[in-house]
């Protein structure tokens, strides 16, 4: 594979902010600076490439934007630390994927109770209003920092009694298939970016309206939902990865 320049090619029909932009990404891929460093300061980079500083914290900001730098006020801009890649959750749960991976994990049970579902929720679990459902919610923690807040509406007969030390040990999805044999047989999920609310940010850790991963999970034993769940993650983060089989058509 031929390497990345580290000169702008001014001949170059490719825009010199698109060269930048490659040449800072290559170098922090390649790990010439590494997760929590600081790169070089706008004012240098523009002497070094000769770029307007303009130029430069454009650059600057659409990677700070994917993920790959932050910025701290008065200090400087710094590498981020990779995000965790992972599948979405029938395929395999958050918890076991990032052992797998080496991280150490830790959870904390925040909620374990039966509620009184909201018209919102009862829609999910096709239920009526006023229904209700056990709801266990639980924070996962990375080297002690908040990743993801999971929050599982569970509507069985009986409702399960799972200890929350239990639950700060094994998956959900493995206490309900060994403990209570429920294996779904059809997941509907979805995807999509929201604000972090004033209630999550205490979960998780950050401001209001901070941009979060939200998957939803709608999971069916036959024609009966048995459970619907919510996982807020931290979106600069995580990257969900997705493989597909099968006659895929264009």
């Amino acid at each position: 594979m031929q390497d990345t320049p580290t000169k702008l090619d001014r001949s170059s029909s490719c825009p010199l902010w698109e060269q930048l932009e490659e040449i800072l990404r290559s170098q922090i891929d390649n790990g010439h600076w590494q997760p929590g460093e600081a790169i070089l300061s706008e004012n240098i980079l523009s002497k070094n490439y000769e770029l307007s500083r303009m130029t430069v914290r454009s650059v600057i900001t659409r990677l700070v934007h994917e993920g790959l730098l932050y910025r701290v006020p008065g200090k400087g801009t710094f590498v981020a630390e990779p995000k965790i890649e992972t599948t979405p959750l029938p395929y395999s749960g958050i918890r076991d994927q990032l052992e797998k991976k080496g991280y150490e994990i830790t959870t904390k049970v925040t909620r374990n109770e039966i509620v009184t579902v909201t018209e919102r929720v009862a829609k999910k679990l096709n239920v009526s209003s006023n229904s209700k459902a056990l709801l266990i919610e639980r924070v996962r923690y990375i080297k002690n920092k908040p990743l993801s807040l999971h929050r599982s509406y569970l509507k069985l007969d009986p409702e399960p009694n799972i200890e929350d030390s239990r639950l700060e040990q094994e998956q959900l999805c493995t206490i309900l298939k060994d403990s209570f044999s429920i294996i779904p047989t059809r997941v509907e999920e979805t995807l999509e970016m929201v604000y972090c609310s004033e209630k999550h940010s205490k979960r998780l850790d950050v401001p209001k309206s901070y941009p979060l991963l939200y998957l939803q999970d709608i999971n069916y034993m036959g024609q009966k939902v048995v459970e619907y769940s919510e996982v807020y993650f931290k979106g600069e983060q995580v990257r969900l990865y997705f493989e597909y089989e099968g006659n895929l058509k264009n």
